[in-house]
Protein backbone atom coordinates (compact mmCIF):
# COMPACT_ATOMS: atom_id res chain seq x y z
CA UNK A 1 0.00 0.00 0.00
CA UNK A 2 0.99 3.12 -0.96
CA UNK A 3 1.75 6.14 1.99
CA UNK A 4 -1.40 8.41 1.89
CA UNK A 5 -3.49 6.06 -0.72
CA UNK A 6 -6.60 4.83 1.59
CA UNK A 7 -9.36 2.16 0.31
CA UNK A 8 -13.03 3.32 0.57
CA UNK A 9 -15.64 1.85 3.06
CA UNK A 10 -17.38 -1.17 2.56
CA UNK A 11 -19.53 -3.60 4.73
CA UNK A 12 -17.90 -7.32 4.84
CA UNK A 13 -21.65 -8.32 3.94
CA UNK A 14 -24.66 -7.32 4.11
CA UNK A 15 -26.47 -9.56 6.26
CA UNK A 16 -26.47 -9.55 10.26
CA UNK A 17 -26.62 -12.32 12.95
CA UNK A 18 -29.94 -13.79 14.11
CA UNK A 19 -30.74 -13.87 17.82
CA UNK A 20 -28.90 -16.72 19.20
CA UNK A 21 -26.78 -17.22 16.13
CA UNK A 22 -23.82 -16.64 14.84
CA UNK A 23 -21.54 -15.54 12.04
CA UNK A 24 -17.50 -16.92 10.45
CA UNK A 25 -16.13 -13.50 9.60
CA UNK A 26 -12.74 -15.80 9.63
CA UNK A 27 -11.31 -18.75 10.82
CA UNK A 28 -11.77 -18.99 14.49
CA UNK A 29 -13.84 -15.83 14.46
CA UNK A 30 -16.97 -15.72 15.17
CA UNK A 31 -19.95 -13.22 15.26
CA UNK A 32 -22.82 -12.36 17.14
CA UNK A 33 -25.48 -10.00 18.07
CA UNK A 34 -27.23 -9.00 21.95
CA UNK A 35 -29.82 -6.27 21.57
CA UNK A 36 -30.15 -3.36 23.80
CA UNK A 37 -33.24 -1.34 24.92
CA UNK A 38 -31.76 1.75 23.87
CA UNK A 39 -31.83 4.33 20.80
CA UNK A 40 -28.95 2.40 19.62
CA UNK A 41 -30.60 -1.37 19.78
CA UNK A 42 -27.88 -3.56 19.28
CA UNK A 43 -23.97 -4.34 20.65
CA UNK A 44 -21.56 -6.84 18.49
CA UNK A 45 -20.35 -9.44 20.45
CA UNK A 46 -17.20 -11.94 19.20
CA UNK A 47 -15.95 -15.65 19.82
CA UNK A 48 -12.63 -16.24 19.10
CA UNK A 49 -11.19 -19.54 18.49
CA UNK A 50 -8.96 -20.38 22.02
CA UNK A 51 -7.83 -24.11 22.29
CA UNK A 52 -9.88 -26.30 23.25
CA UNK A 53 -12.90 -23.76 23.45
CA UNK A 54 -13.95 -19.97 23.12
CA UNK A 55 -12.91 -16.86 24.03
CA UNK A 56 -16.01 -14.09 24.35
CA UNK A 57 -15.14 -10.57 23.62
CA UNK A 58 -17.69 -8.38 25.24
CA UNK A 59 -21.19 -9.95 26.76
CA UNK A 60 -24.19 -7.87 26.09
CA UNK A 61 -26.14 -5.31 28.69
CA UNK A 62 -28.13 -7.35 31.83
CA UNK A 63 -31.51 -7.57 31.65
CA UNK A 64 -34.20 -8.63 28.64
CA UNK A 65 -33.53 -11.46 26.50
CA UNK A 66 -29.53 -11.60 26.27
CA UNK A 67 -29.01 -14.65 29.34
CA UNK A 68 -31.71 -16.21 26.98
CA UNK A 69 -29.70 -15.47 23.67
CA UNK A 70 -26.51 -16.36 25.26
CA UNK A 71 -27.93 -19.99 26.01
CA UNK A 72 -29.32 -20.94 22.43
CA UNK A 73 -25.20 -19.86 21.45
CA UNK A 74 -24.39 -21.93 24.01
CA UNK A 75 -26.39 -24.84 22.55
CA UNK A 76 -26.15 -24.05 18.95
CA UNK A 77 -22.67 -22.25 17.87
CA UNK A 78 -20.36 -23.60 19.97
CA UNK A 79 -19.41 -26.42 18.16
CA UNK A 80 -19.01 -28.53 21.13
CA UNK A 81 -16.55 -26.87 23.23
CA UNK A 82 -17.05 -24.82 26.35
CA UNK A 83 -16.23 -21.09 26.85
CA UNK A 84 -13.02 -21.16 28.47
CA UNK A 85 -12.18 -17.06 29.07
CA UNK A 86 -14.10 -13.90 29.27
CA UNK A 87 -12.83 -10.42 27.73
CA UNK A 88 -14.28 -6.88 27.82
CA UNK A 89 -13.23 -4.11 26.01
CA UNK A 90 -14.40 -1.80 28.48
CA UNK A 91 -16.22 -1.02 31.34
CA UNK A 92 -20.07 0.00 29.49
CA UNK A 93 -22.88 -1.68 30.31
CA UNK A 94 -23.37 -2.83 27.30
CA UNK A 95 -19.85 -5.12 27.49
CA UNK A 96 -19.42 -5.45 30.86
CA UNK A 97 -23.53 -6.36 31.82
CA UNK A 98 -22.84 -9.84 31.61
CA UNK A 99 -19.82 -10.57 31.97
CA UNK A 100 -20.10 -11.81 36.16
CA UNK A 101 -22.63 -14.05 34.65
CA UNK A 102 -20.94 -15.55 32.24
CA UNK A 103 -17.60 -15.82 34.23
CA UNK A 104 -19.23 -17.51 36.78
CA UNK A 105 -21.68 -20.28 34.37
CA UNK A 106 -18.13 -21.36 32.92
CA UNK A 107 -15.72 -20.84 35.72
CA UNK A 108 -13.38 -19.21 33.87
CA UNK A 109 -11.16 -16.44 34.18
CA UNK A 110 -12.15 -12.31 33.03
CA UNK A 111 -9.72 -9.86 31.24
CA UNK A 112 -10.07 -6.78 31.33
CA UNK A 113 -7.93 -3.64 31.42
CA UNK A 114 -6.83 -2.54 35.55
CA UNK A 115 -8.41 1.45 34.69
CA UNK A 116 -11.69 -0.28 33.19
CA UNK A 117 -11.74 -2.97 35.66
CA UNK A 118 -11.84 -0.63 38.83
CA UNK A 119 -14.10 2.13 37.14
CA UNK A 120 -16.67 -0.62 36.79
CA UNK A 121 -15.98 -1.61 40.41
CA UNK A 122 -16.46 1.87 41.50
CA UNK A 123 -19.73 2.43 39.24
CA UNK A 124 -21.63 -0.77 40.35
CA UNK A 125 -20.18 0.00 44.12
CA UNK A 126 -23.70 1.39 46.37
CA UNK A 127 -23.53 4.93 46.45
CA UNK A 128 -21.27 6.48 49.46
CA UNK A 129 -22.81 9.23 51.80
CA UNK A 130 -22.46 12.00 49.52
CA UNK A 131 -24.35 15.20 49.30
CA UNK A 132 -25.87 14.55 45.44
CA UNK A 133 -25.96 18.22 45.60
CA UNK A 134 -22.31 18.51 45.61
CA UNK A 135 -21.82 16.80 42.41
CA UNK A 136 -24.04 18.33 40.14
CA UNK A 137 -23.12 21.94 41.68
CA UNK A 138 -19.81 21.18 40.32
CA UNK A 139 -20.78 19.78 36.83
CA UNK A 140 -24.00 20.06 35.22
CA UNK A 141 -24.86 23.73 37.42
CA UNK A 142 -21.75 24.97 36.17
CA UNK A 143 -22.68 23.72 32.41
CA UNK A 144 -25.96 26.62 32.44
CA UNK A 145 -27.94 23.90 32.29
CA UNK A 146 -31.46 24.50 33.98
CA UNK A 147 -31.70 23.42 37.56
CA UNK A 148 -34.99 22.01 37.35
CA UNK A 149 -33.61 19.88 34.35
CA UNK A 150 -30.59 19.21 36.95
CA UNK A 151 -33.65 17.73 39.49
CA UNK A 152 -35.38 16.14 36.99
CA UNK A 153 -32.09 13.87 35.74
CA UNK A 154 -31.55 13.55 39.62
CA UNK A 155 -34.85 11.88 40.32
CA UNK A 156 -34.95 9.85 36.84
CA UNK A 157 -31.01 8.26 37.07
CA UNK A 158 -31.85 4.62 37.50
CA UNK A 159 -28.28 3.92 37.88
CA UNK A 160 -25.15 2.09 36.46
CA UNK A 161 -25.36 -0.79 38.55
CA UNK A 162 -28.97 -1.69 37.52
CA UNK A 163 -28.27 -3.24 34.34
CA UNK A 164 -25.04 -4.75 35.06
CA UNK A 165 -24.68 -8.16 36.93
CA UNK A 166 -22.48 -8.49 40.23
CA UNK A 167 -18.74 -8.08 38.58
CA UNK A 168 -16.23 -10.90 38.80
CA UNK A 169 -14.27 -10.52 41.69
CA UNK A 170 -11.02 -10.99 40.03
CA UNK A 171 -9.61 -10.32 36.60
CA UNK A 172 -6.41 -10.91 34.26
CA UNK A 173 -4.41 -7.52 33.35
CA UNK A 174 -4.77 -6.55 29.69
CA UNK A 175 -1.54 -4.03 29.30
CA UNK A 176 -1.22 -2.25 25.58
CA UNK A 177 1.10 -4.11 23.58
CA UNK A 178 0.25 -7.60 25.45
CA UNK A 179 0.00 -10.77 23.50
CA UNK A 180 -3.01 -12.76 24.01
CA UNK A 181 -1.90 -16.35 22.89
CA UNK A 182 -4.87 -18.08 21.72
CA UNK A 183 -4.45 -21.36 20.27
CA UNK A 184 -2.27 -21.09 17.73
CA UNK A 185 -3.65 -17.04 16.91
CA UNK A 186 -1.73 -14.42 18.33
CA UNK A 187 -4.02 -10.95 19.65
CA UNK A 188 -2.08 -7.95 20.32
CA UNK A 189 -3.91 -5.49 23.01
CA UNK A 190 -4.01 -1.83 21.68
CA UNK A 191 -5.51 0.64 24.11
CA UNK A 192 -7.52 3.65 23.31
CA UNK A 193 -8.54 6.26 25.22
CA UNK A 194 -11.13 9.00 25.41
CA UNK A 195 -14.27 7.12 24.86
CA UNK A 196 -13.43 5.33 28.21
CA UNK A 197 -10.63 5.29 30.31
CA UNK A 198 -8.47 2.35 28.98
CA UNK A 199 -10.26 0.75 26.22
CA UNK A 200 -8.50 -2.52 24.59
CA UNK A 201 -8.95 -3.12 21.59
CA UNK A 202 -7.12 -6.56 19.56
CA UNK A 203 -5.49 -6.75 16.82
CA UNK A 204 -4.30 -9.74 14.79
CA UNK A 205 -1.96 -9.48 12.51
CA UNK A 206 -1.98 -13.43 10.68
CA UNK A 207 -5.33 -12.56 10.47
CA UNK A 208 -5.32 -8.89 9.67
CA UNK A 209 -8.10 -8.52 11.75
CA UNK A 210 -9.06 -5.54 14.29
CA UNK A 211 -11.73 -6.19 17.38
CA UNK A 212 -12.15 -2.06 17.94
CA UNK A 213 -14.64 -2.30 20.46
CA UNK A 214 -16.31 1.28 20.81
CA UNK A 215 -12.99 2.73 19.52
CA UNK A 216 -13.98 2.76 15.81
CA UNK A 217 -17.65 2.67 14.41
CA UNK A 218 -18.65 2.81 10.50
CA UNK A 219 -21.59 4.85 11.05
CA UNK A 220 -21.50 6.73 14.44
CA UNK A 221 -19.25 8.69 16.49
CA UNK A 222 -18.33 7.53 19.58
CA UNK A 223 -19.65 9.06 22.25
CA UNK A 224 -16.57 11.22 24.64
CA UNK A 225 -17.78 12.85 27.31
CA UNK A 226 -16.25 14.91 30.27
CA UNK A 227 -18.35 13.50 33.32
CA UNK A 228 -19.03 14.43 36.83
CA UNK A 229 -16.45 11.88 38.14
CA UNK A 230 -13.81 13.42 36.24
CA UNK A 231 -14.77 17.05 35.53
CA UNK A 232 -11.73 18.78 34.38
CA UNK A 233 -10.78 15.72 31.94
CA UNK A 234 -9.67 15.95 28.68
CA UNK A 235 -10.86 13.09 26.71
CA UNK A 236 -11.53 14.04 23.10
CA UNK A 237 -7.82 15.04 22.96
CA UNK A 238 -6.87 11.55 24.26
CA UNK A 239 -9.01 9.77 21.81
CA UNK A 240 -7.94 11.96 18.51
CA UNK A 241 -4.53 10.64 19.52
CA UNK A 242 -5.86 7.07 19.90
CA UNK A 243 -7.42 7.27 15.90
CA UNK A 244 -4.06 8.71 14.92
CA UNK A 245 -1.79 5.61 16.23
CA UNK A 246 -4.64 3.65 14.67
CA UNK A 247 -3.41 4.86 11.50
CA UNK A 248 -0.25 2.55 11.87
CA UNK A 249 -2.19 -0.46 11.54
CA UNK A 250 -3.29 -1.65 8.42
CA UNK A 251 -5.83 -0.20 5.92
CA UNK A 252 -6.87 -3.13 4.35
CA UNK A 253 -7.62 -4.73 8.06
CA UNK A 254 -11.13 -5.79 8.63
CA UNK A 255 -12.76 -3.94 11.14
CA UNK A 256 -15.07 -5.42 13.55
CA UNK A 257 -17.07 -3.03 15.74
CA UNK A 258 -19.44 -2.70 18.50
CA UNK A 259 -21.92 -1.25 16.68
CA UNK A 260 -23.26 -1.91 13.02
CA UNK A 261 -21.24 -4.23 11.24
CA UNK A 262 -17.64 -5.54 10.12
CA UNK A 263 -16.01 -3.36 7.66
CA UNK A 264 -13.01 -2.50 5.29
CA UNK A 265 -11.62 0.55 5.03
CA UNK A 266 -9.68 1.39 8.59
CA UNK A 267 -7.88 4.72 7.23
CA UNK A 268 -10.88 6.02 5.41
CA UNK A 269 -13.35 6.02 8.33
CA UNK A 270 -10.51 6.85 10.90
CA UNK A 271 -9.52 10.21 8.89
CA UNK A 272 -13.08 10.74 8.70
CA UNK A 273 -13.66 11.17 12.84
CA UNK A 274 -10.62 12.72 13.07
CA UNK A 275 -11.91 15.58 10.60
CA UNK A 276 -15.40 15.55 11.80
CA UNK A 277 -14.34 16.73 15.08
CA UNK A 278 -12.04 19.47 14.02
CA UNK A 279 -15.03 20.46 12.42
CA UNK A 280 -16.81 20.39 15.30
CA UNK A 281 -13.68 22.37 17.10
CA UNK A 282 -14.02 25.45 14.31
CA UNK A 283 -17.41 25.72 14.61
CA UNK A 284 -17.40 26.15 18.43
CA UNK A 285 -14.76 29.03 17.96
CA UNK A 286 -16.73 30.56 15.79
CA UNK A 287 -20.01 30.75 17.90
CA UNK A 288 -17.37 31.96 20.87
CA UNK A 289 -17.32 35.43 19.98
CA UNK A 290 -19.35 36.21 23.02
CA UNK A 291 -19.08 34.31 26.43
CA UNK A 292 -21.46 31.58 26.23
CA UNK A 293 -22.56 28.39 28.66
CA UNK A 294 -21.35 25.12 27.73
CA UNK A 295 -25.87 24.60 27.54
CA UNK A 296 -25.71 27.34 25.30
CA UNK A 297 -23.56 25.55 22.47
CA UNK A 298 -25.29 22.45 22.17
CA UNK A 299 -27.12 23.82 19.12
CA UNK A 300 -23.95 24.49 17.24
CA UNK A 301 -22.88 20.50 17.85
CA UNK A 302 -26.10 19.11 17.93
CA UNK A 303 -28.94 19.70 14.95
CA UNK A 304 -31.85 18.15 16.60
CA UNK A 305 -34.04 18.08 19.90
CA UNK A 306 -32.36 16.76 23.28
CA UNK A 307 -34.18 14.77 25.41
CA UNK A 308 -33.54 13.05 29.28
CA UNK A 309 -29.96 10.69 29.01
CA UNK A 310 -29.16 12.33 25.55
CA UNK A 311 -28.77 15.50 26.40
CA UNK A 312 -26.53 14.47 29.28
CA UNK A 313 -24.65 12.78 27.17
CA UNK A 314 -24.72 16.10 24.23
CA UNK A 315 -23.55 17.85 27.61
CA UNK A 316 -20.85 15.61 28.22
CA UNK A 317 -19.29 15.64 24.75
CA UNK A 318 -20.01 19.66 24.49
CA UNK A 319 -17.25 19.57 27.60
CA UNK A 320 -15.03 17.79 25.98
CA UNK A 321 -14.42 19.64 22.76
CA UNK A 322 -14.33 22.81 24.97
CA UNK A 323 -11.71 21.57 26.92
CA UNK A 324 -10.16 20.17 23.90
CA UNK A 325 -10.25 23.94 22.93
CA UNK A 326 -8.95 25.06 26.28
CA UNK A 327 -6.08 23.10 25.95
CA UNK A 328 -4.99 24.39 22.77
CA UNK A 329 -5.45 27.75 24.17
CA UNK A 330 -7.88 28.83 21.93
CA UNK A 331 -10.46 29.70 24.28
CA UNK A 332 -10.75 31.36 27.86
CA UNK A 333 -13.19 29.98 30.67
CA UNK A 334 -14.65 32.32 33.58
CA UNK A 335 -16.34 31.05 35.99
CA UNK A 336 -19.06 33.66 36.90
CA UNK A 337 -21.21 34.79 40.09
CA UNK A 338 -24.00 32.43 39.88
CA UNK A 339 -21.52 29.82 39.29
CA UNK A 340 -21.85 29.45 35.94
CA UNK A 341 -18.76 28.83 33.54
CA UNK A 342 -18.54 30.80 30.37
CA UNK A 343 -16.31 29.76 27.51
CA UNK A 344 -15.10 32.62 25.15
CA UNK A 345 -12.74 32.26 21.97
CA UNK A 346 -9.22 33.92 21.85
CA UNK A 347 -9.08 33.96 18.34
CA UNK A 348 -10.78 32.35 14.88
CA UNK A 349 -8.42 31.81 11.80
CA UNK A 350 -9.58 33.47 9.08
CA UNK A 351 -11.05 30.25 7.63
CA UNK A 352 -13.03 30.31 9.51
CA UNK A 353 -14.95 33.23 10.43
CA UNK A 354 -12.11 35.69 10.73
CA UNK A 355 -12.79 36.57 14.15
CA UNK A 356 -10.04 38.00 16.23
CA UNK A 357 -9.89 38.67 20.06
CA UNK A 358 -6.88 40.27 21.89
Amino acid sequence: MKQGLTSPMRYLMDDVPEGGKTVTVAPGVKWLRMPLPLALDHINLYLLANGDGWMVVDCGMKGGITRQLWQQVFETELEGKPINAVLSTHMHPDHIGQAGWLVGHWNVPFYMTASEYFTARAYTAPAQDIPEEWQHDTYAVRTGMPREYVEKMRKGTAGFGSIVEPLPRSFKRLQDGQILTLGDQRWQVIIGRGHSPEHACLYNAALNILISGDQVLPQITSNVSVTSTEPDANPLQEWMQSLQRMLELPDDALVCPAHNAPFFGLHTRLRELLAHHEQQLAGLEIELVAPKTAYELLPALFHRELHNEQLMMAMGECLAHLHLLLSRGAVIQSLGADGVQRYQALAVSPSSGDVQHE
